[in-house]
């Protein structure tokens, strides 16, 4: 059975000038982002490389790099964009669907899983590492 997408307000589109984001506090965050040209985008919020959220970096023409390492996704695609595709990054986030309904905007949320960064959840929660002094080793919990 296929899940069904969830559809989630962002602001109104009169809120979102352009070259500015917002973040939507869904499960797992998504970035609702409307280009210095115009167009708006939402791709995954989380950077799959790190726990960092991807429109705190620098949106440039049809892509969006990360704040900590410059790993850059495509906007439309959430592909991976090269240069610097060797960067972290080696894994695509999800692109969603955006509509302008009534004067909103409102994002349909891909029903593909997402690709997360280590240690974080779908709910955000950061698993911890735990020290076997013993062993040396650590487990996640």
């Amino acid at each position: 059975m296929k899940e069904e997408a969830h559809m989630h307000t962002a602001c109104p589109f009169s809120e979102l000038a352009p070259g500015k984001a917002i973040r939507l506090n869904t499960s797992p965050p998504l970035a609702v982002i409307h280009t210095k040209a115009g167009g708006i985008s939402a791709p995954d919020g989380m950077c799959t490389h790190q726990d960092s959220f991807v429109a705190d970096g620098w949106v440039e023409n049809r892509s969006v790099d990360g704040p900590l390492h410059s790993s850059g996704f495509t906007l439309r695609t959430g592909s991976v964009d090269a240069p610097p595709a060797n960067l972290p990054a080696n894994l695509p986030v999800r692109s969603h669907e955006v509509t302008v309904i009534d004067g909103d905007i409102m994002i349909t949320e891909s029903t593909e899983a997402p690709n997360l960064p280590p240690r974080l959840t779908v709910d955000g929660h950061v698993r911890h590492q735990r020290m076997n002094p013993n062993q040396r080793t650590c487990s996640w919990l």
